[in-house]
């Protein structure tokens, strides 16, 4: 590459749990010889996400090369933190080949496109591609695709009727934006649950857009890396909700983050969180915990009540063994103490 040459910049937009960081995390691990370096978008004040990619940094993305930004939605940050970033990322030696950005589950992905245009780095980068990772399961449940035309009528008939869920409106955006899109988790589907989704997803999408189906985060970075879109000088064909607004509230969400000891059974654990989005509608609950008798720490994801839990390192020599875990729900639904309350005992 020379160094008149854009680098090409990836974003990986989907909904909370879609499966965003195990996708990165195999672009990393298989990178082809490419030079990476990714921008990670937290949500909430615990570094989960960034840490996971960290620990598995190679030679060709080391961990300088991943940049966590936790002072609020990407979209939202754009001079504050995002274009200092990118410059940062940039200025490196030696550049990187590609960029990978990790959006949170609540960023809307046109915002962050209309930012490619900022002096400072639109002669130097370009979107090269917009994935919109989708979870099969809850894509085919209709959680994020609501029936528009039912609930208008509903509403029309009711007015105290809300007809569109802030979640569909950013699933939509994201799909709307995409370039591709990932089918995730589709092992928990089955066949009957994929066709849905798919049926959903082409429903919601504005235009055509491939939609392909993977597991695991496992994908040939061929086929999503090198797409050449240039997403930013066609922002007309990629509608959104907001469009004509400056800007947008992220008000609908909140999270909350509980801290507290050791705990004695990760099974335990898991039937704390399942009540969790059982009975408080929490969204994402993901962190760490300490096991009592156990070196290893162990990592938690949940998407509502499905929790997923591996040991992924051992506690480092001085580090204070404890749980600190991250709830993320909509704004009404989130009390911190009955949340601590719950997951704490």
């Amino acid at each position: 590459m020379t160094d008149l040459a854009k680098v090409p910049v990836t974003i990986v937009t989907g909904f909370l749990g879609a499966g965003k960081t195990t996708l990165i995390r195999h672009l990393i691990q298989n990178a082809g010889g490419r030079r990476l370096a990714v921008v990670v978008n937290e949500f909430g004040t615990l570094g989960v996400d960034g840490e996971i990619l960290k620990s598995c940094a190679i030679p060709d993305c080391p961990a300088e090369n991943i940049v966590e930004l936790a002072n609020g939605c990407i979209c939202c940050t754009v001079a504050e933190d995002f274009i200092p970033t990118v410059e940062r990322l940039l200025a490196l030696e030696p550049r990187p080949d590609h960029i990978l950005i990790e959006t949170s589950g609540l960023a809307l992905p046109k915002p962050l496109l209309k930012a490619f245009d900022w002096p400072a780095i639109r002669s130097r980068i370009t979107v090269d591609g917009v994935l919109a990772l989708a979870d099969a399961e809850a894509v085919a449940e209709g959680r994020f695709a609501p029936d528009l035309g039912a609930l208008e009528a509903q509403r029309a008939a009711d007015p105290g009727i809300d007809h569109e869920t802030p979640l569909a409106e950013v699933f939509e955006d994201q799909l709307a934006c995409a370039d591709m899109v990932l089918l995730t988790k589709t092992d928990l589907a089955g066949p009957a649950g994929v066709a849905a989704a798919r049926a959903v997803i082409a429903a919601e999408a504005p235009r055509p857009v491939p939609v392909v189906e993977i597991q695991e985060g496992a994908i040939d970075p061929r086929v999503i890396l090198g797409l050449a879109a240039a997403a930013e000088d066609d922002l007309a064909a990629r509608p959104s909700h907001h469009d004509g607004a400056d800007d947008h509230e992220h008000e609908d969400f909140d999270s909350t983050v509980v801290t507290f000891g050791e705990i004695a059974d990760p099974a335990e654990l898991v039937e704390r969180i399942e009540r969790l989005a059982r009975e408080y509608k929490v969204l994402r609950v993901k962190g760490y915990a300490a096991v009592t008798g156990k070196p290893m720490r162990l990592l938690v994801q949940a998407v509502g009540s499905r929790v997923r839990h591996q040991y992924d390192r051992p506690w480092r020599p001085g580090e204070p063994r404890g749980t600190a875990l991250v709830a993320i729900a909509e704004h009404d639904h989130v009390d911190a103490r009955a949340f601590r309350a719950v997951l704490a005992g």
